[in-house]
């Protein structure tokens, strides 16, 4: 039998399984309905291709590889960092694709409002702006969500047809488990690589080594990918792959 995991990633794990359940159990039908609800339809506004809008977009493990394997300057480590050990080293459950370095922190492949990767987009760039988890509001109070950023880009009340509702149904529980899945195989990994080193997560050096950063330290992140984890330097906006 496999040992326990240790604090805080046993309850994270925890809330991660319940969160599985939940998402398992949702009704793909009152998923559909809502979709056509909303009637979103993209305007090409490209909002969403920037961190100003959107944050980091979440890489999975085979878009992740795919995207790396056309340019390997194109994915850095997702920010923020889960975890910080004592030692200052940070760790994180995966990639997101790099930005153009400009100040909406544009995708690395938004090209005058046009993705130059579209017909290869992330799994999470198909399904956007459509989401399946539960999340608290401005209040606290912790709903689902199955929209992202509603009212503020796109248009809506478009017919969408029943099948298509559908799919996009389907598709989009599917990647959030699957990013459950992720999450949960990263907390399992780290937890008992935490626990096998000594190591313990450090929420005071993960402020003092973040404060050292913006002053333009360097800081390292080990990125968990593909079962095993991968070392970078992150320095003043920039990743650079580690090799060990």
């Amino acid at each position: 039998m496999a040992p326990s995991l240790p604090e805080p990633f046993r309850s994270m794990d925890r809330n991660c399984r319940e969160e599985l359940r939940a998402l398992r159990g949702y009704p793909e039908n009152r998923f559909a309905d809502i979709i056509q609800e909303v009637g979103f339809s993209c305007d090409r506004c490209a909002r969403c291709c920037t961190r100003a809008f959107n944050g980091n977009v979440q890489l999975l493990d085979d878009d992740a590889d795919r995207i790396g394997r056309r340019d390997p300057a194109a994915y850095e480590p997702a920010f923020p960092y889960d975890f910080c050990d004592r030692n200052g080293t940070f760790y994180v459950s995966g990639y997101t694709i790099a930005s153009r370095g400009d100040a909406a922190g544009s995708c690395l492949f938004l090209d005058e409002g046009r993705c130059r990767i579209y017909d290869e987009r992330p799994v999470i760039c198909r399904i956007y702006p459509f989401m399946l988890h539960r999340e608290p509001d401005m209040e606290g109070t912790t709903d689902w969500r199955q929209i992202s950023g509603l009212d503020e880009h796109g248009c809506y009340h478009t017919v969408v047809p029943r099948a298509e509702a559908v799919r996009i149904a389907r598709e989009t529980r599917a990647w959030e488990e699957a990013l459950l899945c992720h999450e949960l195989a990263f907390l399992g990994f780290i937890g008992h690589y935490f626990a096998r080193n000594g190591l313990r997560h450090v929420r005071k050096v993960y402020d003092d080594r973040m404060r050292d950063y913006t002053e333009g330290a360097g800081i390292r992140v080990m990125v968990y990918f593909c079962g095993r984890l991968e070392p970078w330097e992150v320095r003043a906006g920039r990743a650079r792959r580690l090799t060990e």
